[in-house]
């Protein structure tokens, strides 16, 4: 036969004989492979879809050209033809990787397998193989993203006649279907392929062979006769064969099986999210030092994420400080209760920030007695009962629908804090072992958010009963004045600042009014507060003058922690009806005389408290009778959005208008002027010389 006769004797006899099988044949390691092949003189006789894919050309542009001349650089002349003449000469087949020319100019790295073929009437013709390399490549990328190492599955391989019965089918094919190639052929597809869907698989089959167009990587699932009890996929591909001259022979059909893929996905998958939502864990719980809003945050990451209904309970003797109970019911304060929905399955619940007794036979009992997970994935009457609180929330509970629990210690640094209770309504699958994981992580990163929120309670806490216990809890009217005061801690309960005021009585008759300010918060503001106001008590009876008495504290407090305060001090002689104030960096106080509008006392401002090496200086203002005097902290007038400015004058605009008494004007200022988000305390001083 001449190299350019046309090439269907030689497939017709492949047809009838079937295709021959080979153990090393490396085409079925991957789907898409595009097949061409050569006359004796390296014309290119017969031409894939794939193919045409792959390089550029189409079938009618490639056919009965030289394959070297299209495809190949002329670099590569010599060697391309010395690899011809092997596999043409020998019948060696050649397999490696080799550079080609596509049809836009560029070069691609192919993977080829070439082999000579041979026909019934003795004419040799090169079969060439190929597949693209980056695409091989990105394959092994993506399989070695998986959590597990998923082995190449082997591919089976069927070629049906257009009547759609089996021509011949690879070895892989014989385990998936359970029959031998012999016994599959002449078969048709619901028996060639028990294992897929008979109907849906022969309409795409049609659907190729009239159209040409593949189906590639169809994923489907089903059971083999060989492996009865096992669930499997396949990714499945259909293209349709046809001859040099463009005659429909069939369609090809490879199956991969993908099982071990897809569960490695699904499992990486289930990896990713896992890791997102410890990742989402990570910035949500613990933005605040508030041991509500972490519990609450905790439970906020959760829902619905991991469960329908999330409860955060914090054993009471925690947050009291004292050491663990015997055994027996545990005293707990639950925190945070959240559901995916509306539901019923919340009044079951225990009431927030009551402390409640749980019962030694609950599943949560025993979860914060041995410091570990409790995971009941189906409920029954019985398990429901050691959940809820009494049989009615147990019939609640059974009500919304509530399937499966988990339940999980909150443990930081070693010691057990509470635990988190996690229901499921709606989703109907149980509480897994990754579920268990999964909230364990959540739960340990959490709790360690709950511990500094507890212990930044316990720290405030002591904070606030060491300030409260310093600053004056009753002061008598002074001679010739009458005074009112008030004090008001920072919005959160917990964020106690170093504002102080001080009504000293001195000799002479004479009045000490103090207010001051300790930069920071926390125990050691509150400290610093309390050493400032003993110096000052003690400085004012020395019959010091006021810049003398800032001069003194400046050097105290430069020895102390925090080192800066700023300080208004004011010494009012009721004998001379002259009030004598300096200041150390503080607002300026505002004097209302009588019947005239209030104004700011212009002061030398002076530097803060604790700079040092500063002189400060006084001045010496009349305060007749029906006078008012009135010193503040910043926290009264500065917001984070009004300038001071304007705040200073809405201050001067409310003292304009007189009260019956001090203690109303201090109501009314505080209500008036208060900042709602309340980040630092106030202190309020008020005098009025008698009449």
């Amino acid at each position: 036969m001449g190299g350019t006769e046309d090439i269907r004797t030689g497939w017709g006899t492949a047809r009838r004989e079937g295709l021959r099988r080979s153990p090393d044949d490396g085409l079925m390691d991957v789907l898409g492979v595009a097949a061409l092949a050569l006359d004796p003189q390296g014309r290119i006789v017969l031409w894939s879809p794939r193919a045409e894919q792959l390089f550029g050309y189409t079938a009618k542009e490639a056919l009965g050209r030289y394959a070297a001349r299209i495809l190949v650089d002329e670099s590569h002349f010599e060697l391309v033809l010395t690899l011809f003449s092997q596999v043409m000469n020998s019948g060696e087949v050649w397999a490696g990787v080799f550079p080609v020319r596509h049809k836009d100019g560029s070069s691609r790295l192919l993977e080829f397998r070439n082999m000579r073929l041979q026909n019934d009437r003795g004419g040799y013709y090169a079969l060439g193989l190929a597949a693209d390399g980056d695409t091989l490549q990105q394959i092994e990328r993506d399989l070695a993203l998986f959590v597990r190492l998923v082995e190449q599955s082997p591919i089976g391989l069927a070629v049906l006649g257009r009547d759609l019965r089996c021509l011949a089918a690879n070895p892989a094919l014989e385990r998936m279907s359970g029959l031998d190639a012999t016994a599959l052929l002449g078969r048709r597809v619901e028996e060639t392929l028990p294992f897929l869907d008979p109907e849906a698989v022969e309409s795409a089959l049609r659907q190729v062979l009239t159209t040409g167009v593949p189906q590639v990587a169809r994923e489907v699932t089903g059971r083999t006769v060989a492996d009865p009890e096992t669930e499997r996929a396949w990714s499945v591909s259909l293209y349709r064969l046809e001859d040099s001259g463009g005659r429909v022979l069939g369609v090809a059909v490879s199956v991969i099986d993908v099982t071990d893929r897809n569960r490695a996905a699904a499992e990486a998958e289930r990896a990713r999210r896992r890791l997102a939502l410890i990742a989402d864990a990570s910035v949500r719980i613990g933005t605040t030092l508030e041991l509500e809003r972490t519990a609450r945050e905790l439970a906020q990451v959760t829902v619905p994420v991991l469960a329908d209904l999330a409860a955060v309970d914090v054993l009471e003797r925690v947050l009291r400080g004292r050491p663990g109970e015997p055994d027996g019911p545990l005293f707990v304060r639950p925190l945070a209760v959240l559901s995916a929905r509306p539901t019923p399955a919340v009044h079951a619940a225990d009431a927030l920030g009551v402390t409640v007794r749980y019962a030694e036979d609950r599943l949560a009992t025993r979860c914060v007695r041995t410091g570990r997970p409790v995971r009941e994935p189906r409920l029954d009457a019985a398990l429901l009962s050691r959940i809820a609180s009494d049989e009615h929330s147990a019939r609640v509970l059974a009500e919304a629908g509530a399937h499966s629990y988990l339940a999980v210690p909150l443990i930081a640094r070693g010691e057990v804090l509470g635990v988190i209770d996690f229901l499921r309504t709606d989703n109907p699958l149980p509480f897994t072992e990754d579920d268990e994981v999964l909230a364990t992580e959540l739960a340990a990163r959490a709790a360690i958010g709950i511990d500094n929120a507890r212990l930044y309670r316990r720290q405030q806490e002591t904070a606030l009963t060491l300030q409260r216990s310093m600053l004056p809890r009753h002061h008598h009217d002074p001679v010739g004045m009458e005074v009112a005061s008030r004090y008001q801690p920072a919005a959160s309960r917990y964020e106690v600042g170093g504002d102080w005021f001080d009504v000293i009585g001195l000799r002479d008759d004479r009045t000490a009014l103090v207010v001051g300010d300790v930069m920071g918060s926390g125990i050691h503001a509150a400290t610093t507060m309390g050493r400032l106001r003993t110096a000052t008590q003690t400085l004012s009876r020395l019959s010091l003058p006021p810049a003398e008495v800032l001069g003194h504290l400046d050097e105290i407090t430069a020895d102390l922690d925090p080192g800066f305060a700023t300080c208004v001090y004011a010494v009012y002689d009721p004998g001379t009806h002259v009030c004598r104030l300096g200041t150390a960096g503080h607002l300026p106080p505002v004097l209302i005389p009588r019947g005239a509008p209030p104004r700011l006392l212009t002061l030398p401002a002076g530097a803060p408290l604790g700079v040092g090496g500063v002189e400060f200086s006084d001045v010496t203002v009349a305060l007749g009778p029906g006078d008012r005097l009135v010193l503040y902290t910043d926290g009264l007038v500065e917001t984070r959005d009004d300038d001071i400015d304007s705040r200073l004058a809405t201050l001067l605009d409310l003292l304009g208008h007189p009260d019956p008494s001090l203690e109303v004007s201090c109501d009314r200022l505080l209500a008036a002027l208060r900042d709602p988000v309340g980040s630092d305390d106030v202190a309020l001083l008020m005098a009025r010389v008698r009449e």
